[in-house]
């Protein structure tokens, strides 16, 4: 719900605190809107949009309030000016169902053209959204392999250091003030770095949830929370759950 709020507001005159990190020897810099810049390549990486989520539940006949798409592009939007890449990597699950860019409005198809204008694009598949997206401007792999990084939608026991990747939303609680505060977060130990879902309609997975098992060297892990403005890096060690 906060993330859902900051949609409301000029998120573009934040004096946003970034966190920086290292992944298998490549320097990115975690956003607090969700999204990790690679300033050696301007590559900008966001995960999980889950665009049309409300129009997907409203086609099973649940109806949930049809701005999930909007504040999640306003968002985008934002974090694009802020970083101004050059490459724009979406980590899967851009859409919530196979049919979720089919039916996307021209108004939200417009606006994804305007921000991809002058960069690459690239959509890695996720499985809610295996086919790939339709007359949208890039496009479609199910995994990308550039400068030294693995970027992906599920995380793999198997893949060597480097690996960018979504899926698990991971999220992370610590005590703040006497009280049990939890957020989305980045997760890494150095080799491998999931990132937080982006799409302001999704929920998160904590960390020591077993589906994180084997992905991390627990010593070495670090969540990137987000929080308003700011990113706050709490050791593994130090979170609660």
């Amino acid at each position: 719900m906060q993330r859902l709020a900051l949609a409301s507001i000029d998120i573009q005159d934040f004096g946003a605190v970034s966190a920086r990190t290292v992944v298998a020897g490549v320097e990115a810099v975690c956003d607090p809107l969700g999204a990790l810049y690679l300033p050696e390549t301007r590559l900008l990486v966001v995960s999980d949009l889950h665009l049309e989520k409300g129009a997907a539940f409203a086609r099973r006949g649940m109806m949930l309030p049809p701005y999930d798409t909007l504040a999640t592009l306003k968002v985008l939007e934002a974090v694009i000016t802020r970083h101004d890449p050059a490459i724009v990597v979406s980590l899967g699950d851009n859409f919530h169902d196979r049919v979720g860019s089919a039916h996307l409005p021209d108004v939200f198809r417009s606006k994804i053209a305007e921000l991809a204008r002058g960069r690459d694009w690239i959509w890695i598949n996720g499985n809610h959204d295996p086919d790939g997206t339709v007359d949208l401007p890039g496009q479609s792999a199910d995994e990308l392999h550039y400068a030294g990084l693995a970027f992906r939608h599920e995380p793999s026991l198997i893949s060597p250091a480097g690996e960018i990747a979504g899926h698990l939303h991971p999220a992370a609680t610590v005590i703040r003030r006497e009280k049990a505060v939890r957020r989305p977060c980045f997760a890494t130990d150095g080799r491998r770095l999931l990132m937080p879902a982006f799409g302001l309609m999704t929920g998160g997975l904590d960390l020591r949830h077993k589906a994180m098992t084997g992905l991390f060297n627990r010593p070495s892990l670090v969540a990137h929370m987000l929080g308003r403005d700011r990113i706050y890096s709490v050791r593994f060690a130090n979170l609660i759950g």
